[in-house]
Parts: C-alpha cells; sequence; structure tokens
C-alpha cells in the first residue's frame, strides 16, 4: 500500500505519466504491485481463481463467432466456387456463324404486313484479319480493353470497378473486355442483368482458353457494330472512309475505333467534338502502350470522313415515315438509336397504306403558275385515337430531309380563331351576340398601343354574329373577343388544347395567328376540339414486337381539357365555313358534314385550312420560303384567289373526297347554345342583357350574312363596298343560300340590335373552293 501511496504522490508532485516512451516506469509498474501484496503477507483469497473464471467464458464466445464467420465465409465459397464449375461445365460455344447476326429494324403500315421499309439495313462483310495492318486490331484494343492480351477473358478489377459504380451511382457502366464484348454480341445477344453479366464471363472465359487471342479479336472486329448501318471493320471503312479496311491508316483507324461504345451518337458527322476526344485518347492509349511511336503519335491528325449516305429505304417520301417514326421511338425514351439500328424489332404504324397513297398524290400536285419554291405541308388525323393516318411532308427525303408536317413552320394565321371561339364559350358568351364587323376598327393590341385593324379586302360586314364571324374570318370581330378573353388566356386555351409552339402572350394580334407553327402541331391542337374536348397525343406508332413481345405501346395521355358542349358550339360555327364561308362549297362537295377554317399568314407569306368530319380531320399548309429561308408572298396562281389562299381547301377536297367515300356520313354533335347575350357582364360585342334561348344547333345549313357598305355600319368605316373584283376572292365568295327543307330559321338576335342583313346577289365562286386574303392590309400586323 505505501508503494501506491507513493506513485500517486509522485503525480500529484508533477512526475511525468507513464508512457511507451518511458520504459523504466513501464517496468517498475508490476513490480511495485507485486511487492505491495507481498507486504501485506497475504494473497487475497480466491482472487486468482475469480480473475480466470471471470475471463474464460469472455474468451470462448469471442472464438466462437469468428468460427461461426469464418464458416457462412467458407461454404459461401464453396457454393460459388461449385456454382462457377457447374456453369463452367455446363456453357457450351454455340456456332458464330449461326447467331452473330445483328438484325435491321422493320417498318410497316398499319396493317402489320406491308413494309414501309427498314431502320440499319444490315451491311457486314466478313474478312480475313491477316490482311489488315496491325496497328488496326491495336487501336480497338486501346479503345476498348488495354489488358486484352494478358487477361484470361475477363477483367476483375474493372467488374468490380463496374459493380462499385453502378450501385452507389445508379449508372450502367460496363466493365466487359472485348471478349466478354464478343461473347455478348455474337452469342448472347444484350445482356444487362447480373445473371446475364455472369454468364456472359464464364463464356468469356471458355472462350479464352478455346480460341486464341487473335482469332477472337478477329472475330470481334468483323461483329462489332460501327454506325452508319455498318457492321464490322471492312463495311466501317467504306462507310466512313470509302476505301477498305486493309487500307486505313493509324488516325482512320483510332477514329473508328474510339466511337465503339456509342458509334451513331458519337459519328463525326453528329458529333465532331466527342468523336475528336475519343480519337485523341486512342492515340494516347496506342503511344503509352507501345503500338506507335511518339512520332507516329505526334503527326496523327484527326481524319475527314464521307458524308453519310442514306440507303434506298429513305428515298422519295418514305424516309419522311421512317424517320418520323425513329425520332418519336427516341423521343418517347423507348430506345435508342442504336438500339433501333441493331434490335431486330418490328414496329407497327399507324400510317394507312391507301390514304397515305392519296395524300402523296395529292401533294405532290404543281398546278401550273405554282412558283417551284412553294412548300406543301399536310397530314390526316384520327381525331379519336391521335393516330396519324397519312402525312404529305414532301416529295423525296434524299432531296430534302426537312420534314413540311412535323418540321417546317408557317404563320397559320386565321386557323387559330377557333381557340378563341372555346374562350367565349367557357365565357358563357352565347354565338348569337352581335358583333360590329367593320373594317377597320381601332384597338389598343399592345399595352398603350393602338392601331387600326382591317378585315381582309377591307370588307366591312356589318353586325354579325359569332358563327358568322367565323364562317367568314372577320379579323374586327376576333379582335373583340381576344380583348374580352386577354392574350394570356386565349394563348393557354391553345395550349391546353396542345399546341406546344410558341404563343406570344402580351398582344391581342395572337389571336389571329402570327406566331408560327407546324402542320402536326396545328393539327393537335385541333384535334382537341374535333374530339369534343378529349385530347390524345398525335402520334404514327402504333406498337413495337420482338418476337411475339410486345415491346411498346405508345403513351396517349388521354386528357378532357374541354367541355364537349363548347366544343360542339365551336364545331357548329365551323361548320359554316365549309357550307357559306371562306370554303364554300366544300360540304357540298363531300356530301355530308364538313368543319372547318382557313388562315392566311400576315403579308400573305403563307395559306392553310383546317377541316374535318367526325371520323376524319385533314390539314394543309402552303408557305413559299426564299433562298435564304426568308418568308416570301405566295402568288395568285391556277386562279385560287389573292395569295392562292383557295389552294389549301382545294388540296382538302381532293384528299377528303377519296378518304370519306367508303365512311358512313355521320352528324357532329348537336350544340346547345345557354350563353348569355353579350356575356354575363352584357360587354361583349353590342351588348346585350338576356340569356341565349337554348337554340339547339345541327348539322344543317347556316344563314351567310352580306357584306355591308361602310355607310350602314353602328361606326363610321372609311371601307368601300366589296367590289366585283374582290367578291371573286376565294375567301369573299358569298353564294346563296341553298333553297329547301334544310334551311333553319334565322338563329335568334337579341330584341335591341339590328339583325343582320341577309344576302341579296350570290356572287360566282372562284375555283377551289374558299380560302381567305387580306390582301394588302393590316391583318395580323401589330
Amino acid at each position: 500500500m505505501a508503494s501506491q501511496t507513493r506513485t500517486a504522490s509522485s503525480r500529484q508532485n508533477g512526475a511525468k505519466p507513464r508512457t511507451a516512451a518511458s520504459g523504466s516506469t513501464r517496468q517498475a509498474g508490476p513490480s511495485t504491485r507485486r511487492s505491495a501484496t507481498r507486504s501485506s503477507g497475504k494473497r487475497p483469497s480466491g482472487s486468482r481463481n475469480q480473475s480466470k473464471g471471470h475471463k474464460q467464458p469472455k474468451n470462448h464466445k469471442k472464438g466462437l463467432w469468428w468460427k461461426i464467420l469464418l464458416g457462412v465465409i467458407g461454404g459461401l465459397l464453396l457454393a460459388g466456387i461449385g456454382l462457377f464449375i457447374y456453369l463452367y461445365a455446363t456453357t457450351d460455344i454455340p456456332q458464330p456463324e449461326k447467331v452473330a447476326i445483328a438484325e435491321k429494324t422493320n417498318i410497316y403500315y398499319s396493317d402489320g404486313t406491308t413494309p414501309i421499309g427498314s431502320i440499319s439495313s444490315q451491311n457486314r462483310e466478313i474478312i480475313d484479319c491477316s490482311v489488315l495492318p496491325e496497328y488496326v486490331g491495336n487501336a480497338i484494343v486501346a479503345s476498348e480493353d488495354r489488358s486484352f492480351h494478358t487477361n484470361k477473358g475477363i477483367d476483375i478489377m474493372g467488374m468490380a470497378r463496374a459493380l462499385y459504380n453502378n450501385l452507389t451511382t445508379g449508372s450502367r457502366q460496363g466493365g466487359s473486355t472485348i471478349t466478354q464484348q464478343y461473347a455478348e454480341r455474337y452469342y448472347l445477344g444484350e445482356t444487362t442483368s447480373y445473371a446475364g453479366k455472369i454468364r456472359e464471363a464464364i463464356l468469356a472465359m471458355k472462350i479464352a482458353n478455346s480460341q486464341d487471342k487473335d482469332e477472337v479479336l478477329c472475330n470481334y472486329m468483323n461483329t462489332i457494330y460501327l454506325g452508319r448501318g455498318a457492321y464490322g471493320i471492312q463495311a466501317a471503312a467504306q462507310a466512313y472512309f470509302g476505301k477498305d479496311a486493309k487500307d486505313l491508316t493509324v488516325s482512320e483507324a483510332a477514329m473508328i475505333a474510339g466511337i465503339i461504345p456509342a458509334p451513331s451518337s458519337w459519328d463525326p458527322q453528329e458529333n465532331p467534338e466527342q468523336a475528336k476526344k475519343r480519337f485523341d485518347r486512342v492515340i494516347r492509349i496506342m503511344k503509352e502502350d507501345g503500338y506507335i511511336t511518339d512520332a507516329e503519335a505526334a503527326s496523327a491528325q484527326f481524319p475527314q470522313v464521307k458524308e453519310y449516305t442514306l440507303s434506298n429505304d429513305f428515298a422519295g417520301p418514305n424516309g419522311y415515315l421512317l424517320s418520323t417514326v425513329e425520332s418519336e421511338l427516341i423521343n418517347a425514351k423507348a430506345f435508342t438509336k442504336d438500339e433501333l439500328e441493331t434490335g431486330g424489332y418490328k414496329v407497327v404504324t399507324t400510317i394507312d397504306k391507301a390514304l397515305q397513297d392519296r395524300i402523296q398524290e395529292v401533294g405532290d400536285e404543281r398546278p401550273e403558275g405554282m412558283p417551284e419554291t412553294l412548300q406543301v405541308g399536310g397530314i390526316a388525323v384520327d381525331q379519336k385515337t391521335g393516330s396519324v393516318k397519312a402525312m404529305y411532308a414532301g416529295s423525296d427525303y434524299l432531296k430534302q430531309q426537312l420534314n413540311n408536317t412535323t418540321q417546317s413552320t408557317f404563320q397559320p394565321g386565321s386557323t387559330m380563331k377557333p381557340f378563341g371561339l372555346i374562350g367565349a364559350a367557357q365565357s358563357d358568351v352565347s354565338f348569337a351576340t352581335l358583333f360590329n364587323g367593320n373594317s377597320p376598327e381601332e384597338f389598343e393590341t399592345t399595352p398603350g398601343t393602338f392601331a387600326e385593324v382591317p378585315n381582309a379586302l377591307g370588307i366591312s360586314w356589318g353586325n354579325i354574329n359569332l358563327n358568322q364571324a367565323t364562317a367568314n374570318s372577320v379579323n374586327t370581330v376576333f379582335m373583340n373577343v381576344n380583348e374580352h378573353l386577354t392574350p394570356e388566356r386565349y394563348a393557354q386555351i391553345a395550349h391546353d388544347a396542345g399546341i406546344s409552339g410558341d404563343i406570344q402572350t402580351d398582344t391581342l394580334y395572337n389571336i389571329l395567328g402570327i406566331n408560327s407553327l407546324t402542320v402536326w402541331d396545328l393539327a393537335q391542337g385541333h384535334s382537341t376540339i374535333a374530339n369534343n374536348g378529349t385530347k390524345n397525343t398525335l402520334h404514327v406508332v402504333d406498337r413495337v414486337l420482338k418476337g411475339d413481345k410486345d415491346m411498346y405501346q405508345p403513351n396517349l395521355n388521354t386528357t378532357k381539357v374541354f367541355e364537349e358542349n363548347d366544343c360542339a358550339l365551336v364545331q357548329h360555327a365551323m361548320l359554316g365555313t365549309t357550307q357559306y364561308g371562306t370554303a364554300a362549297g366544300v360540304a357540298s362537295a363531300l356530301g355530308r358534314p364538313v368543319a372547318g377554317k382557313s388562315g392566311t399568314a400576315n403579308d400573305e407569306t403563307a395559306a392553310s385550312f383546317v377541316g374535318y368530319t367526325p371520323q376524319l380531320m385533314n390539314v394543309w399548309a402552303i408557305w413559299n420560303p426564299g433562298p435564304n429561308g426568308e418568308n416570301q408572298v405566295v402568288p395568285q396562281f391556277a386562279g385560287y384567289g389573292v395569295s392562292s389562299t383557295g389552294y389549301p381547301s382545294h388540296l382538302f377536297s381532293e384528299f377528303m373526297s377519296t378518304a370519306v367515300a367508303d365512311m358512313p356520313v355521320e352528324q357532329f354533335p348537336d350544340a346547345i347554345d345557354n350563353g348569355v347575350i353579350g356575356g354575363p357582364d352584357g360587354d361583349w360585342g353590342l351588348g346585350g342583357s338576356k340569356r341565349g334561348s337554348g337554340n339547339s344547333y345541327n348539322n344543317l345549313q347556316q344563314t351567310q350574312p352580306t357584306p355591308t357598305p361602310s355607310e350602314s355600319s353602328s361606326s363610321p368605316s372609311n371601307s368601300p363596298s366589296p367590289s366585283t373584283e374582290q367578291q371573286q376572292t376565294p375567301e369573299q365568295t358569298t353564294p346563296t343560300e341553298p333553297s329547301g327543307g334544310n334551311t333553319p330559321e334565322p338563329e335568334p338576335k337579341p330584341s335591341q340590335s339590328t339583325p343582320a342583313p341577309q344576302p341579296s346577289e350570290s356572287p360566282a365562286e372562284t375555283p377551289g373552293g374558299g380560302g381567305e386574303s387580306g390582301g394588302n392590309t393590316q391583318e395580323n400586323k401589330p
């Protein structure tokens, strides 16, 4: 006890504690403790036995857990070895010539049997690799598997690294050697699961033990897909450089080797920066690994590739269909470009062969006087499903890759007005409300900016309702409508319908279609109204198959965006267009009700027509780009009126007369007009305060107003009455109402307003039916 007391006292007096560095202190500790025990003259009773009894159970448990853990690890290891031996023994190497086939993807019309063409027709030429310069194979080794000549078919570290990255980042990285890639492509097909990768690794090891490295590398080079529809190094050499593989330079071999992981996406023609980056990497590794000298590496220059020439399947109009199918599947993120080019899929489209042949025939027409620069785009859609039945995108894809249906844009003009009618219906405005249809009328087109807005050809229509204003495409009425809606709300309605293109929200002119759209986009928006308010995404792919397995079906994103009755009111207003309005005669020519709307671009640089029956929609547009893509005026040709605005409705009649010939005549839904004349606040149009009579509009012939002289208008106007020459312009045609029992009673007018005048004469129609023309007026000009 005395020694213990001294030890404590020495620490209190500043003595250093025992450390690993003070060896004498460490040695003194046990000695002191032993002497303290002896000086007591006693041995603590049972102390040794208690100490031993306390420690022995602890050591026993610790050893037991280690034994269990080692047993589990050993068992798993033995099971893994056994499984590996079993899989190795039962895995056979199949005959490569039977399975080394990358299949093209075939595209079919809607019947599933008539081919349109294929994506990446297979292009492979097997060569004897002994004729190749050694650096061709070395470039591929440098790019894909630096340990190829030394590994046993697999790279354990590479696989572990890829597994770690996949588990920690959620990415899909490969740790495959050339032999594994060869096994996958040559024997197994694509493997992405871990079980598949295990089988791939075992097969690679077996191949490495049964085939020499030169054989494996040669088969790999003859098998690998290298972009541009080329399978194997020989086809790739021809596709990129127009020469045989035996004549490739070091730089050319390095370029091809570098893009192996994603050859279509990294094609120098598509992505030169990535291709150059990969080229530099391969040259660097070839120098580091001794395949080329420092001088050869320094002199290596990124090679110039030849322009990609598309296969014959893309010649003529079929190229537009094939490229549209490919884009739709890639944009849906269902397949990559490489997968479509090598996957061997069967794609069944929504395109009807007979309708496609007819729309192509109609669109290819070139009437006398039509300028060669004039472009035509068209589409036919089943609005009930969103299925595209036919499209006119151009005459020859190899001559012009720009798709006139899905890519080229034009100003749609007044074909955008029906979305304003949806807004009026949603605002509880009766379509019997009278508006001032005279020309010009002044509006605050943008905040603080006032401008006079004319009608086409400066015609004043007097006081007319929304149905009559729609049929005759009266600008001043729709500008008034947009004053109440606001440009922001109008744009939102158009977007709700499905239009994805930009629509300005800072000007009243947006209701006159001043923003450029594609034919596809315009059809998407109108198809929602035609389908009674239910929006379906337009699509050309019906399904994708791999053997008997369904691989893809389109997501229609079916959404109810408008009330059915609101759409029925708009359809009813559009019926007047084809009966007595800007496309008069179209309905009678088809022998059935047709809803339609014509449009003219700002400064007459484009014209369009949207029309549909309850079963089928058809949209056409024409525009006239200049040599640098600038907008040019569409000239008058073949008697289709000022800026040939009657030609799109002519194309519609030509196509639809065949398309609906065997379809039963169907009626549009009746529309119940329960809106308030003058709107809920009585400030729409000429005003009013009473609710509509609940008139049920049907598909019968409507009433046409006569253009009114300026002095009879409710506000002063300097616009002249339409001359005979002006009335011969297609849009301004005002045929006499047909007599007979199908003519309904005149629509109800508010008692406090002057009724719209009825037609007193019927100028002769011009060829091709309707259209609309703004002449050199200010229509659509902000």
